[in-house]
């Protein structure tokens, strides 16, 4: 057996320890057993990270080593029983949705006596591993040999009572009889049913290449997407004489505009998901897509859009051309550099050509960024590729005369709400209105038929309309709210259509500034972090958000609120994407809107989330600085889910403050905190197997270099004022100079070349 494969089941064990180890710690209840498995895991992946160093480093022609590392693969050997354990640990405690993990902690499943045994089981795994560091091959083997009966029964047993407690989830209930059936099979290979040896190195290895190129996945906004549709929501687009034409000719563009709030995103989807039950088994058949948002834009440049094409493209790994995409990985990754937008696009070129046919579908070119020229930049890369390879276009955008300009010649299908799918639409979520609708069968049709023609092909505005019915108490609140809408109907312009749709926002924030203060306060804090937040924040970065208190040095778990609750206080303009667990605003409009009116609405947003972020960088729990492993920050950031978001953009919202807050001030005069937060920062796990990551990050960090990491002349100012050196160094020699320049921030660097002291590295 290879080594090298030997190295690849090290890497898959420590991946799978990882998502275990992730699952116990997000798990709720059972402190002490938690604690006790954890610290089990730590421990059995610290042998395997020596072991895979020691794997890395040795020569090929080290026998005595090889052969050690080849005797712990295979049926019944170490690494596939301690893998089966940990299979059975994450199937336990694995979310079944996404979103179960987003709304609350999975409840502990095991008792004492199985954490006993489990421990037990990866103890004595964890005990033979530790023979292949310091005895030499025969001791091994025969330890090896010798523990094969006694710890794969143990290891049975384990996931025999594990089965039988899982009865009522035929899910789990198959995947413990699968894990059982390769035990008691180790002969036949006992690997074969478990999930991380099961998968080819090269497959492994390959999704890591192209992660490397965009670790961004689109499928989960598509999943998010298509689950929101109404049953024969856009057929009249897939039957329309312009899409079958693009179906059927090669090299097409089909360019799909519409008002806001049309409903475009959801067209788009429905296009994805026909072209992938249409080509999805024809390898011959390339499908790629694209969700532009506005609040990703840094991360949708030209070069990263043209990225993620090319791993879409290049998922099912085109032998033809894996060497060419593998060359700009390994030529550019160990430098910790990007390949340029042109070598990124003939790689493009290369993958596209093994298709006989590629479809490309981008939707919301219009929040697609405008900077530097980046979206026509990537138009352009699109048209060129489509010039040289049978690529289908199919794109979406409001009515911007630049893009519009862009797509002349194109064959274009305006995207307009059909009549239908709006009533269809409010058809399905009928059953949300107050119970004295659900027994009128007339004011339901009442209902269905106003909306529909009183929001005009605006999807938006009848998900608004609808949603402002559901605190009316009588049928005849109702029917004076519909003649309200009728009156407010939208014109045949796009400006009239979206003053009407502002309008409808300036009534749901009254609807919101009507409820109990305390509901109000809670509402605009709520609106306040999901529309200044510099990105899209996860439910529990947002919950976290919402639960810091000022003046405390720690977050009260009372203080949660549940994510239903932050839903409901916003009257529809917050949602959550499902398979994301994202919450966000209802669509571009309502950021628009926000955009133009929120100074009216929360005056001191940045401030305030200023002062958050830092109050929750200044916890007691991180006063003890760095943490010395990638275990012990992974646990950080799990178990603090705002520590990420706080420690990458507190200074971006105190930057433009013309006062320092005092909360801000304390935070940089912590050492220890500023440490911790530095290490969040900047440690950035490459590779799934990147080992000591965290470790490869700067020490000796103090306030005055993270104010001039985000430039922030206040902060600097003040940290100087107190006698810091403007020239101190961190352990990379890198002064507070270096930090501002690396950020581009020119007020900073020339206040700090303005003093006496400083002086360019």
């Amino acid at each position: 057996m290879d080594p090298l494969s030997v190295s690849a089941s090290i890497i898959a064990v420590l991946q799978l320890s990882s998502d275990v180890f992730k699952y116990v710690i997000g798990a709720a209840g059972a402190a002490k057993e938690r604690r006790r498995l954890r610290t089990e895991i730590i421990a059995c992946e610290s042998v395997l990270l020596q072991l895979q160093d020691v794997t890395d480093d040795a020569d090929g022609g080290e026998t005595d080593w090889n052969e050690k590392m080849v005797s712990l693969r295979g049926p019944n050997t170490p690494l596939s029983r301690l893998t089966a354990a940990l299979e059975a640990v994450k199937v336990k405690l694995e979310p079944k949705k996404r979103l179960d993990m987003a709304l609350s902690a999975l409840k502990w499943p095991f008792d004492e006596q199985e954490v006993n045994n489990l421990i037990s089981v990866i103890e004595r795994e964890k005990s033979i591993l530790q023979l292949a560091l310091t005895s030499d091959c025969r001791v091994l083997m025969r330890k090896i040999k010798q523990a094969s009966t006694e710890n794969g029964k143990l290891l049975a047993d384990v996931i025999e009572r594990m089965k039988a407690k899982s009865t009522r989830d035929e899910m789990q209930f198959a995947e413990f009889t699968s894990l059982l059936g390769g035990i008691r099979t180790t002969q036949d290979g006992m690997e074969a049913d478990v999930r991380y040896l099961r998968k080819d190195r090269a497959i492994s290895d390959w999704q890591n290449v192209l992660d490397w190129f965009s670790p961004t996945d689109y499928a989960s906004q598509q999943s998010d997407f298509v689950k929101r549709r109404q049953d024969g929501t856009g057929q009249w687009l897939l039957d329309s004489s312009e899409f079958k034409a693009w179906l059927k000719a090669d090299s097409r563009t089909l360019f799909c505009p519409g008002i806001p709030g049309a409903g475009k995103t959801i067209l788009a989807s429905i296009v994805v998901n026909y072209l992938t039950m249409c080509f999805g088994d024809d390898d011959d058949v390339g499908v790629a897509y694209l969700y532009c948002n506005f609040q990703r834009q840094d991360e949708q440049t030209p070069d990263g859009l043209v990225s993620n094409l090319l791993k879409q493209l290049a998922e099912e790994q085109r032998h033809s051309v894996a060497d060419k995409v593998r060359f700009l990985y390994d030529k550019y990754r160990s430098k910790g550099m990007r390949p340029s937008l042109d070598e990124i696009s003939r790689c493009l070129q290369l993958v596209a050509t093994t298709y006989t046919r590629v479809f490309i579908v981008v939707d919301a070119l219009d929040e697609c960024q405008t900077a530097n020229g980046c979206r026509s930049k990537f138009l352009s890369e699109v048209f060129s590729l489509q010039a040289i390879c049978p690529v289908s276009v199919f794109a979406t955008s409001r009515f911007i005369p630049e893009i519009v300009e862009r797509f002349r010649g194109s064959t274009s299908l305006e995207i307009r709400a059909s009549k239908e799918d709006v009533e269809g639409y409010v058809q399905g979520r009928l059953k949300l209105l107050p119970a004295f609708v659900q027994q009128n069968q007339r004011l339901q049709e009442e209902i269905k038929n106003g909306i529909a023609e009183a929001a005009d092909g605006m999807f938006l505005l009848a998900q608004i309309y609808l949603h402002s019915l559901d605190d009316k108490p009588t049928p005849k609140a109702i029917r004076n709210a519909l003649g309200h809408f009728q009156k407010q109907a939208p014109g045949c312009s796009e400006d009239q259509k979206v003053e009407v749709l502002s309008h409808a926002y300036d009534q749901t924030m009254k609807r919101i500034n009507g409820q109990r203060p305390g509901l109000k306060k809670f509402a605009k804090q709520i609106l306040l972090w999901v529309t200044c937040a510099k990105r899209p924040l996860t439910t529990t970065e947002l919950r976290h958000a919402l639960a810091v208190e000022m003046g405390e040095t720690a977050l009260d778990p009372e203080n949660l609120p549940q994510i239903e609750d932050v839903v409901s206080v916003c009257a529809g303009l917050v949602i959550v994407d499902e398979e994301s667990a994202i919450a966000r605003l209802v669509h571009y409009t309502a950021q628009e809107y926000f955009e133009r009116t929120w100074t009216n609405w929360f005056p001191d947003a940045h401030r305030v989330l200023a002062v958050a972020c830092a109050t929750y960088l200044s916890f007691a729990v991180f006063r003890n600085g760095n943490c010395q492993t990638d275990i012990e920050l992974e646990e950080r950031l799990a178990l603090n889910p705002l520590y990420s978001y706080a420690s990458h953009n507190w200074g971006h919202h105190a930057r433009n403050l013309l006062e320092l807050p005092q909360e801000v001030v304390n935070f940089l005069d912590y050492p220890n905190n500023v440490q911790g937060s530095s290490q969040a920062l900047m440690a950035v796990k490459r590779y799934s197997w990147h080992a000591h990551y965290s470790q490869e990050v700067p020490t000796r960090v103090i306030g005055l270099h993270l104010a001039s990491y985000f430039g922030v002349p206040t902060a600097i100012e003040r940290i100087l004022g107190r006698g810091y050196p403007v020239d101190w160094k961190d352990s990379y020699n890198q002064t507070p100079l270096t930090y501002a320049a690396r950020g581009g921030h020119e007020s900073a660097i020339r206040f700090l070349l303005a003093n006496n002291n400083a002086f360019v590295d």
